[in-house]
């Protein structure tokens, strides 16, 4: 196996094992969680409607043909999730010393890696999209 692939996936492995661990506390309702979206006012919708998109965005990310759109979606909801912290919530939360924005950073780095390292298939999809 190529350095590259084993780049590629260690990536898509590390970002979709964080998303999906977080599923357990945004799904059972835990107060960590409910606390976090009741500061952003999205409470229980936000938190269930997150989960849901971090669940597709992790289950694509580990399918070879549906990487980019796991990578893309990533990037959406680790750009809201940091806004959200730096402009609500703050860096740490609940005396976490950072954890949950640190995981979002890391998540938000594999996802523009894996984009950058399937520019291809983007500009591809793009093509398709403009009919060119």
């Amino acid at each position: 196996m190529k350095l590259r692939n084993i780049i590629d996936w260690a990536l898509r492995i590390v970002a979709a094992v964080i998303l999906l661990q977080t599923l357990y506390f945004k799904f059972t309702g835990q107060p960590e969680s409910v606390e976090l979206f009741s500061k952003l006012g999205v409470e229980p919708w936000g938190r269930i409607g997150t989960g849901v998109i971090e669940l597709i965005a992790s289950v694509l990310l580990l399918i070879p043909s549906t990487v980019v759109f796991g990578a893309l979606l990533g990037i959406g909801l680790m750009l809201g999730a940091i806004a959200s912290h730096l402009l609500v919530i703050g860096i740490e939360s609940q005396g976490d010393g950072g954890q949950l924005f640190g995981l979002a950073i890391i998540v938000l780095a594999c996802c523009v890696v894996i984009a950058f390292m399937h520019k291809s298939q983007i500009q591809k999809y793009i093509n398709i999209l403009l009919k060119k």
